[in-house]
């Protein structure tokens, strides 16, 4: 019988819940799926696993309010936390969130020592850390998603703006996941014409602006919940890349160690992924501003770790 990988996604809620669908449905991994509220990660387990002979697929979902059955995870997704509301900034969020991945990290690593673990839950950047320092895994095999999302959010304004088909769209985003990232027009193309070479300057800003408020104005949209579908995709294909070793270029939140001027801090830039996790950050050229704005970004994220370490979570 051939061993399948094992992925644990922690938090049950719409972004967890839809990511294990997506995982499952793909066949990348029989998946665990953890929360603590009791029934609902085995209600909605069983609900996809019904749907097995229709979607053709047969890989396993099993729900678990507790992490044994977690045991010998190739990866961890930790999507559980508060999701933002109409009015809370991602800073809100900050120490609850952090008491949160605290108590996870604390029970799910020691039984997966060897995995990898996405981090989705917001503050991203500063969560991300916390969960390194936490785990004590290697840098490699802690990153966040923010990336991908960020881009994706960007890569469809960007079609809907040139009324072109977002599948010949490939935009970049970097920097934190929040008000300061930076989208790059320099480096994001249609069919690999620059973006910036077909619209507007002004419009290019006007499309920026949208792609950093792109979380909130989905929020304000639903009232009673934030946005899962586009976040669960991009954490699919990061787990795809990982497992499969692709090596594919992503934007992730990823650790680093001087690149971009930056060290000791995690912040959105392209890397390759594969197995492992991270296996390079690459360095792309960037503008003055566009560095000047990843360096801010950063330093958005350096003080919410300074909170966290003044609280003691660090």
């Amino acid at each position: 019988m051939i061993k399948r990988a094992k992925v644990t996604v922690v938090g049950a809620g719409f972004v967890g819940a839809t990511t294990a669908q997506r995982i499952v449905e793909k066949e990348l991994a029989d998946v665990v799926l953890v929360d603590v509220v009791e029934g609902l990660p085995q209600g909605k387990a069983l609900d996809m696993a019904e749907s097995s002979s229709v979607e053709q697929f047969d890989t396993v979902i099993t729900g678990a309010n507790q992490y044994e059955e977690t045991h010998d995870s190739d990866l961890i997704v930790i999507t559980a936390g508060l999701a933002r509301k109409p009015g809370m900034s991602r800073d809100d969020l900050l120490y609850k969130n952090a008491e949160i991945i605290s108590g996870i990290i604390t029970q799910a690593c020691p039984l997966s020592p060897k995995a990898c673990l996405i981090i989705v839950t917001n503050p991203l950047d500063v969560m991300t850390y916390l969960a390194l320092k936490k785990s004590r895994f290697e840098p490699n095999r802690v990153l966040g998603m923010a990336g991908v999302l960020d881009s994706a959010r960007y890569s469809y304004f960007l079609a809907q703006e040139l009324g072109v088909s977002p599948k010949d769209v490939r935009a970049m985003v970097l920097g934190g996941h929040g008000d300061s990232m930076v989208p790059l027009p320099n480096h994001s193309t249609v069919n690999g014409v620059p973006v910036a070479q077909l619209i507007r300057p002004e419009r290019i800003e006007a499309i920026n602006q949208r792609a950093r408020d792109g979380g909130i104005e989905i929020v304000n949209l639903l009232k009673t919940g934030s946005a899962f579908y586009a976040p669960s995709s991009a954490v699919c294909a990061m787990v795809e890349a990982i497992l499969g070793d692709t090596g594919r270029l992503l934007p992730c939140c990823a650790y680093l160690t001087g690149q971009y001027g930056l060290r000791d801090i995690y912040c959105g830039v392209p890397v390759k992924l594969g197995s492992g996790g991270v296996k390079e950050i690459v360095e792309i050229k960037l503008s003055p501003a566009e560095l000047a704005g990843l360096q801010k970004s950063a330093g958005d994220v350096k003080e919410n770790v300074a909170k966290l370490n003044s609280k003691q979570f660090i």
